[in-house]
């Protein structure tokens, strides 16, 4: 039998809760049609915003949520968002489909937003093709409670009071598509951009530097070198991608090797942490800067009949055994990264919700960072044990086929586990040591029948948690029985 160890009076740190950050960018559905449909929709809405889309958000419990970008975000131009919406400019969406938006949804209704759902607001400004007095501005008219122009030119838009923002990214991607720079070009323009990026008031920016690709170390390492006074954290972007660029592989239409292919990219964020974490140390011993995972999450390809410039794809069992793994490796290196964003809160790649005209469903990933919402701001707790191996005939390697994570706050333990194997269930023991007295259990379980399986706007809980009945007490020990393809949440106490 598999067994593992939880240590209740032996933390590694502490897991922030915006680990379990989300995304949102001007991208095919996610803002407009997903979140927001304006005043004069049909659909019921509050302000312009979905109500049943914003209930489930607010259920999600959000910590945090990042704008407008993503790519879209070294093309936006903030003051084409503000004003009156019959007067505010139209632009193309260049990156995500040529799409002319309106502009409705802009700086004003992006903290509306963050009020409703109750997440603090993170901006990405705009390096790739904005200035440093534009970024200056935005900053200004979002923080500053002065007799300023720009706090002026707020007031005016029907806002008295400065926001609260703590968290400013200083570009997006500047390697790729926010502008195709070295490391030492972006760096000094950081350098420059974050100079402006000005204090006001008691509100204090937490500033992120525009960090690597992938395993793109050296990025890293200039970063760190030329410009850590300068930051508070340092972004990473990675996406499981069970295909190539090219051909990523169906969202629904896959098999076991997929399956597996899959779940052993998604571990690779644990090699990409520990390395980029390696790099950093160099110039940060004492972890001062944090890593920024703002994008991360499964890549398929769109589903058939979809604009491809839209990124709409669905959301199966397979994507919640994702959510998982990732949620695990942040946990594990949660003294280092302070916030990770799933791409993207709707209806774009790894979405916790779906929506198609007046309908809207919850995806197993929702249900996923649901369930696992209780470690947020827990202490992480130190696990070993035995969790047994998972692999595919003809691919090379194994992955544990057991992952084990567990938290403690106010003195109740939530342990949470997944099975990775597709076709095998197992038992695992689970031991709490370090604690006090008798224990009792409550548990919550994700699972189907088929790894495929997932909601549809037709069948909204084809997959949904259930309460979990699989764990037998013995001696202060747990039993659990983990069905092929699970993920379970016990409460300790």
């Amino acid at each position: 039998m598999l067994k593992a160890v939880v240590h209740a009076d032996w933390t590694i740190g502490t897991i922030n809760r915006n680990i379990y950050g989300h995304f949102a960018e001007h991208l095919g559905r996610c803002i407009y049609e997903g979140i927001w449909v304006g005043e004069d929709s049909e659909i019921p809405n509050t302000e312009g915003f979905r109500n049943d889309v914003i209930e489930a958000l607010r259920e999600l419990k959000i910590p945090v949520l990042r704008w407008p970008g993503g790519c879209f975000a070294d093309e936006y131009h903030w003051r084409d968002g503000i004003g009156p919406k019959e007067n505010r400019k139209m632009m193309i969406n260049t990156h995500w489909g040529g799409v002319v938006e309106n502009n409705h949804f802009g700086t004003h209704e992006f903290f509306r937003l963050c009020e409703l759902i109750d997440a603090e607001p993170y901006i990405c400004g705009n390096v790739g093709s904005g200035t440093v007095s534009e970024m200056a501005d935005w900053i200004e008219y979002m923080t500053s409670d002065a007799d300023s122009p720009m706090a002026n030119l707020r007031r005016a838009n029907g806002r008295d009071k400065p926001w609260k923002l703590k968290y400013f990214g200083v570009g997006n991607e500047n390697w790729g598509c926010g502008g195709n720079m070295l490391p030492e070009f972006y760096a000094d323009l950081y350098n420059q951009f974050q100079t402006y990026a000005r204090n006001y008031g008691d509100n204090k920016l937490y500033k992120i530097a525009g960090g690597a690709n992938t395993d793109d170390y050296r990025w890293t390492e200039v970063l760190m070198k030329k410009s850590e006074r300068h930051m508070h954290g340092l972004s990473l972007h990675y996406y499981t991608v069970p295909g190539t660029w090219q051909d990523k592989g169906a969202a629904t239409e896959f098999g076991e090797r997929d399956w597996f292919v899959t779940m052993k990219k998604a571990t690779y964020m644990d090699e990409l942490l520990t390395r980029h974490s390696t790099e950093m140390d160099r110039y940060d011993p004492n972890k001062r800067v944090g890593i920024i995972v703002d994008e991360w999450g499964n890549w398929f390809n769109v589903e058939p009949g979809t604009n491809p410039g839209f990124l709409y794809q669905q959301n199966t069992m397979r994507d919640a055994l994702v959510a998982a793994v990732n949620l695990h490796i942040f946990h594990k290196h949660c003294n280092r990264v302070q916030m990770a964003n799933i791409a993207q809160m709707v209806n774009v790649l790894q979405a916790v919700i779906l929506t198609e005209g007046s309908k809207m469903l919850r995806t197993p990933t929702y249900h996923v960072l649901q369930m696992y919402n209780v470690h947020q701001d827990a202490e992480a707790l130190a696990v070993h044990g035995e969790f047994g191996q998972y692999g595919f005939e003809g691919e090379e390697g194994s992955l544990a086929q057991v992952g084990v994570t567990a938290s403690k706050k106010d003195g109740v333990v939530h342990v949470s586990l997944y099975n990775v194997n597709p076709t095998e269930a197992t038992d695992i023991e689970v031991e709490l040591r370090g604690s006090e007295g008798s224990i009792s259990y409550e548990g919550t379980i994700l699972a189907a029948s088929d790894i495929r399986a997932h909601n549809t706007f037709n069948q909204t809980n084809a997959v949904a948690p259930q309460p979990f009945n699989g764990a037998e007490l013995k001696g202060g020990k747990l039993k659990v029985s983990l069905p092929a393809a699970s993920v379970v949440v016990l409460k300790l106490k």
